[in-house]
C-alpha cells in the first residue's frame, strides 16, 4: 500500500509541475464565437513555449485545430480551456475553428 500511495504522490507532484509550468507561461486570448476569431492574427514571441487560452463565448461547439501545429481543442458552449504550444520558428501558423470553417486563424512567431 505504500509503493501505491508514493506513486500516486509522485503524479500529483508532476501533474502540479505542470499545470505551474503552464502558468508562467507567455500567454495570449482567443474568442472563438460561432465562427467568428477575436483575435484572428495573435502576434507570439518566436523561439519561446507559449499558452493560448481559449474561450467559447458562442452558443455552438468550436474546435481550435492547426494542422501546421499538430494542436486540436474542442469547448463546448460557454466552455474554456488553453493549449500549450512549443517553441517556433519566425513565421505564419494557420488555425481554424473545425466546426466553422470560415473561422480562419493565424498565429504570427516574430
Amino acid at each position: 500500500m505504500a509503493g501505491k500511495t508514493r506513486g500516486l504522490l509522485g503524479v500529483g507532484l508532476l501533474l502540479a509541475a505542470t499545470v505551474s509550468l503552464a502558468a508562467d507561461l507567455p500567454t495570449f486570448k482567443l474568442e472563438m464565437k460561432d465562427g467568428v476569431l477575436n483575435p484572428a492574427r495573435i502576434a507570439v514571441p518566436a523561439g519561446q513555449k507559449i499558452k493560448i487560452e481559449i474561450h467559447n463565448t458562442g452558443q455552438s461547439a468550436v474546435e481550435f485545430e492547426s494542422v501546421q501545429l499538430r494542436k486540436e481543442k474542442v469547448l463546448a458552449p460557454g466552455a474554456q480551456s488553453f493549449v500549450v504550444i512549443a517553441p517556433l520558428q519566425p513565421g505564419e501558423y494557420k488555425f481554424f475553428d473545425d466546426f466553422h470553417t470560415q473561422a480562419q486563424g493565424a498565429i504570427v512567431a516574430k
